[in-house]
């Protein structure tokens, strides 16, 4: 999604569906670090006023606007679960927005490192070059679920379908620098974490 390797020594943060990568990235902001989330900022960009708006009404029409003005989701999910081809229109729409507007934050980003959290880093295939360091943030398998199940009141089947759509762990894990097990224990997370910063710090100032 970037134009090229930042300036700034910078790490991709992904992990599947329930993995905690927010909680994770949280804990980095306590450092003060810049970390840029590509999912918020796919949402500003097709929120009311958003910059993608005027392209997905253009392309998919009135019907994909809801009154408020902003990409009406629920439409937009039923049309890619029943249009294949939907899916890559609206990513041809939102990728070159998402890449610009990441090259804007980490442009005034100021700490030593920043951080790029990609739900679908792996899958996307060309952030490997883009960033110095892969983290990838890990709980078993059963523990997404029930994470996803209990935050967005959803089936079990329904989890398992999202995540069938996403690479598997092993794939996941296969790709990372660094891994950070996210089971539950908060305090577990934070040593991780803060270890994990100091070694960054580290990197980037020998960068």
């Amino acid at each position: 999604m970037l134009s090229g390797r930042t300036s700034a020594y910078a790490i991709g943060l992904t992990g599947g569906i329930g993995s905690g990568k927010t909680t994770i990235a949280n804990l980095f902001q306590e450092y003060g670090i810049n970390v840029i989330d590509t999912d918020a900022i796919a949402h500003q960009l097709s929120a009311p006023n958003g910059l993608a708006i005027p392209a997905i009404r253009q392309e998919f029409g009135d019907a994909a606007i809801a009154p408020n003005g902003a990409m009406d989701r629920n439409w937009m999910r039923e049309l890619i679960f029943s249009d294949s081809g939907a899916k890559q229109k609206l990513e041809r729409i939102l990728h070159p927005l998402i890449r610009q507007e990441c090259e804007k934050a980490a442009a005034m980003a100021t700490s030593t490192y920043v951080i790029f959290v990609v739900p679908l880093l792996v899958e996307s295939g060309n952030w490997r070059e883009r960033v110095n360091r892969i983290a990838v943030v890990d709980c078993p398998e059963q523990t997404q679920i029930f994470r996803v199940m209990t935050r967005n009141n959803l089936s079990q089947e329904q989890v398992l379908a999202i995540m069938r759509a996403q690479v598997s762990r092993e794939r996941r894990l296969a790709a990372a620098d660094d891994i950070i097990r996210n089971e539950g224990d908060l305090s577990a997370a934070k040593k991780q974490v803060h270890e994990l910063h100091q070694q960054w710090t580290g990197l980037a100032k020998a960068h």
